[in-house]
């Protein structure tokens, strides 16, 4: 498979993406190629929805109505639709972990039945940068941000928010349904696949490392830990075991990045890899993110490069 450039990850990425037909319907928008919708009920009202793109988080429970993340606009209204034990209730509150399409792209389905979409403050400058041209306008922005923090009860359940710096993206969230004791994670954890490293974005795999081991050592042994996107065989959901998984790939990365340019090799010599030592499981036929990327962006961000 050809190297992803970030352009070509983000029309994969948005409501366009239909037009690239060489990649798995879990990235496509077009219609007619959604998944079999999977809802899954986690714990106190918590749960996730998955058909295609980043994964949904949603909470129901004593009348209160929460959903992270949209995927594309067909599976966020089946989402709704179909949202377990909601039965006509409203939606309170709707939160995006980060900017890239697969998470946002329904976002106007969701803003139809709430006024209240949260995301980090760089989320919205993030998705104009990102869109297609003549796309911006058309997009669903957040109507409240936060930088640091955000903290808010809903029924009896407390969300808490949290920005570590630049890892993913620019724009990460972490949210932290505290009394279930739920985390959703976003793209922080690509569970046992390549990740896409979204260095125009504002990705920093360094400070990407120290985020998942600060995250580890903030939640315990019974957290549920929602992935944004994982191997069939790893699941989205585990525990925080998980973000040292992650973490140790990305260090694996720099580390065979750094002993490479070391050695003097060019950009060429260093993405021309079939698989990275010790993380051979990540190299999936039916994964649409190929190593050849992971390694140009990490290139690129030890160089201080232009595009990779």
């Amino acid at each position: 498979m050809p190297m992803l450039s970030r352009r070509s990850f983000l029309r994969i990425a948005s409501a366009s993406a239909a037009t690239l037909p060489f990649l798995p319907s879990l990235l496509r928008a077009g219609p007619s190629t959604l998944q079999a919708a999977d809802f899954e009920t986690l714990r106190r009202g918590v749960g996730t929805f998955t058909a295609r793109g980043g994964t949904i988080r949603w909470l129901v429970r004593d009348g209160a109505v929460v959903v992270i993340d949209s995927q594309f606009p067909d599976a966020a209204q089946t989402c709704w639709n179909d949202l377990p034990e909601r039965e006509g209730q409203s939606l309170d509150l709707f939160i995006n972990t980060h900017h890239h399409g697969d998470h946002t792209a329904g976002n106007g389905v969701f803003a139809e039945h709430t006024d209240r979409l949260v995301a980090h403050a760089n989320v919205p400058d993030l998705q104009r940068e990102a869109a297609n041209e003549g796309e911006a306008e058309s997009l669903t922005y957040p109507t409240e941000t936060y930088t640091d923090t955000w903290s808010e009860s809903i029924g009896d359940e407390t969300i808490r928010l949290h920005h570590n710096g630049p890892a993913h993206t620019g724009g990460d969230t972490v949210i932290h349904f505290e009394e279930a004791n739920v985390a959703h994670v976003g793209d922080l954890v690509f569970n046992r696949v390549y990740p896409f490293i979204d260095i125009d974005g504002g990705a920093l795999t360094t400070n990407w490392i120290s985020t998942l081991e600060t995250l580890h050592d903030t939640f315990d042994d019974d957290t549920i830990v929602i992935h944004g996107h994982g191997a069939p065989d790893a699941g989205i959901t585990g525990g925080r075991e998980d973000l040292l998984v992650m973490r140790d790939f990305l260090a694996g990365l720099n580390e065979f990045v750094a002993q490479a340019l070391e050695e003097g090799q060019s950009i060429d010599e260093i993405a021309d890899q079939e698989q990275l030592p010790g993380f051979e499981e990540y190299a999936r036929e039916d994964w649409p993110l190929p190593l050849e990327a992971c390694l140009r962006a990490v290139h690129r961000e030890q160089t201080g490069g232009g595009n990779a």
